[in-house]
C-alpha cells in the first residue's frame, strides 16, 4: 500500500475555527483525511483532531429496492457550530460536507479522562447520489461513540479501523489522532495508543476470519507446507417480519479477494450477525462477521408472463474491514446480477460449489446454498429449484442417447460387415 504523504503543520484560526486539509487516499474505499484545529476566544487550541471517515448507507428507492451509497467528506468541508465549550455546553466537533451532510461530536471528562460521548450524522437524500430516493430530506442518526476514555493531556491516536452500525448506516474511522481538552493551548507530546494497535493480528488468525494465501501459477513455491483454506462452515440465517419469518438462507461462504496479497476469508457463521429487510418486490440480507465483514445481498422480483413471477439475486454488496490490506476498508458491489433464479413461492437450491463475481478483485464462493427471500410459510423452506450443477436428471438422457448412438454404431458395423462376407461368399460360387 502506497505510503501517505507527511501532513503539513495546521494552520491557527480564531475564535472556534477548524482548520480542514482533504488529501487523496489510495485503496478500494477511497477517502479524504481531515484535520481540525478548534480554538477557544483567546485563540488557544481546545481540541485537535485528524482522522479518516467513510458512510455507508443504504436506502430504499421508490420501486422499493434497496440501493448503497458511500459518502466521504471531500474538500468542500465547512465547520460551524464545533465550539469549545463551556460550563453548561459540552466541546463539540462538527463538520459539514457534500450536498447537505454533516458530522458531529461532543466529548466529556472526570478528573483524570476525556472520552466521545454522542455522534451524530445527517445525511441528504436529496443528494444526487441518492438516485431514486424514496424518502427525501436530511435524516439524522444518533449513536454513542465507542471511543474508551484516554487520560488527559494525552494525545488519542488509532489507526486501526473502527466501524458503528445503526440503522440502515455504517460509520468507518481509521487513522486516528485526538486530543480534546487541550491544557494551556498545546498539543500534548504524549500518546495514548488504542487496544487494536497493541495487538496486531496476524492475517491468518484474524478474529472470525479464516484467511490463507492463495497460490498462484506464477507465484513462487513456498519454502514451507501452508495449511490449505478449508471449506466455510454452513450457516443459517433468517429475517423477521414481526413475528413472521420472512426470509431464509443456507449456505457457506468464502471470499476471494485479489488485492496486494490474494486471500481466501471464511465467513464464520458462529460470529455473523443478522439484519436486513423483506418486502414484496426486493428483499436484503445483510451478514455482519462481528462487525469486521458486511456483506449485503439483494433480490428482486421479476414477472416473466402475466402469471409467472421469479425472484433472483440483483445485487452483492461487501464491506471488508482492514484484515487485508491493514489500512482501510474495501468496498465494492455489483448491482447488475441475475442469478440464483426461480419460481417466486419456491426456493432456490446448489449444493455444489458457485462463485458470484462482484469486482475482478472480489468473488463470493458459496457452498451448499439454499435461499428464499420471498413468500415463506411456517418457517420452513418451499420445493426447492435445483442448480443445473446439482441437477443429475439431465445426465439420463445423455447417457441412453449415448447408449442408444453406440448401440446402433454396433447393428450398423455389424451389418456391414455382415453384408460383406455375404457378399464375398456370392463372389466364390
Amino acid at each position: 500500500m502506497a505510503t501517505r504523504s507527511p501532513w503539513p503543520r495546521p494552520l491557527s484560526l480564531p475564535c472556534c475555527c477548524l482548520l480542514l486539509l482533504a488529501l487523496g487516499s489510495p485503496g478500494f474505499f477511497q477517502s479524504h483525511a481531515v484535520e481540525v484545529d478548534v480554538k477557544d476566544l483567546s485563540n488557544n487550541t481546545c481540541i485537535y483532531a485528524k482522522w479518516m471517515m467513510s458512510f455507508l448507507i443504504k436506502y430504499e428507492t421508490n420501486s422499493s429496492e434497496y440501493k448503497n451509497v458511500t459518502l466521504k467528506p471531500s474538500t468542500n468541508v465547512t465547520h460551524d457550530g464545533s465550539t469549545c465549550g463551556n460550563n453548561t455546553h459540552a466541546p463539540l466537533l462538527a463538520i459539514q460536507f457534500g450536498a447537505g451532510h454533516s458530522w458531529s461530536i461532543n466529548f466529556t471528562k472526570t478528573n483524570e479522562t476525556y472520552q466521545g460521548n454522542i455522534i451524530s450524522f445527517t445525511y441528504n437524500t436529496n443528494d444526487a447520489v441518492f438516485k431514486d430516493a424514496k424518502t427525501k430530506g436530511p435524516i439524522t442518526i444518533v449513536v454513542n461513540d465507542t471511543m474508551h476514555p484516554v487520560q488527559l493531556n494525552t494525545v488519542y491516536k488509532c489507526h486501526h479501523l473502527d466501524s458503528i452500525e445503526v440503522a440502515n448506516v455504517s460509520l468507518f474511522f481509521w487513522d486516528v489522532i485526538l486530543q480534546a481538552f487541550v491544557q494551556n493551548g498545546t498539543v500534548s507530546k504524549h500518546d495514548s495508543t488504542c487496544e487494536a494497535d497493541k495487538s496486531t493480528v496476524a492475517p491468518t488468525t484474524v478474529a472470525n476470519l479464516t484467511t490463507a494465501p492463495i497460490t498462484t501459477a506464477s507465484s513462487p513455491l513456498p519454502t514451507t507446507t501452508s495449511k490449505p483454506v478449508e471449506k466455510p462452515l454452513i450457516g443459517n440465517y433468517s429475517l423477521k417480519d414481526g413475528d413472521k419469518t420472512c426470509l431464509l438462507a443456507t449456505m457457506g461462504l468464502q471470499l476471494n479477494v485479489s488485492q496486494e496479497k490474494p486471500v481466501l476469508i471464511n465467513i464464520n457463521p458462529k460470529t455473523t450477525n443478522v439484519t436486513g429487510s423483506c418486502g414484496n418486490t426486493s428483499a436484503t440480507l445483510r451478514l455482519s462477521d462481528s462487525n469486521r465483514t458486511f456483506i449485503d445481498f439483494t433480490f428482486a422480483v421479476k414477472n416473466t408472463s402475466a402469471n409467472t413471477q421469479r425472484f433472483y439475486l440483483k445485487e452483492v454488496n461487501i464491506t471488508l474491514i482492514s484484515s487485508i490490506n491493514g489500512s482501510e476498508p474495501l468496498n465494492a458491489g455489483n448491482n447488475n446480477l441475475s442469478i440464483w433464479d426461480t419460481f417466486l413461492g419456491s426456493s432456490y437450491m446448489c449444493q455444489k460449489e458457485q462463485t458470484v463475481l462482484v469486482t475482478e478483485d472480489l468473488q463470493i464462493h458459496t457452498f451448499d446454498l439454499r435461499i428464499q427471500p420471498f413468500k415463506v410459510q411456517d418457517n420452513k423452506y418451499s420445493k426447492a429449484q435445483e442448480c443445473s450443477l446439482d441437477d443429475d436428471t439431465i445426465l439420463i438422457p445423455i447417457i441412453v442417447g449415448a447408449a442408444l448412438a453406440g448401440l446402433i454404431v454396433i447393428i450398423v458395423i455389424a451389418y456391414i460387415i455382415g453384408r460383406r462376407k455375404t457378399y464375398a461368399g456370392y463372389q466364390t460360387l
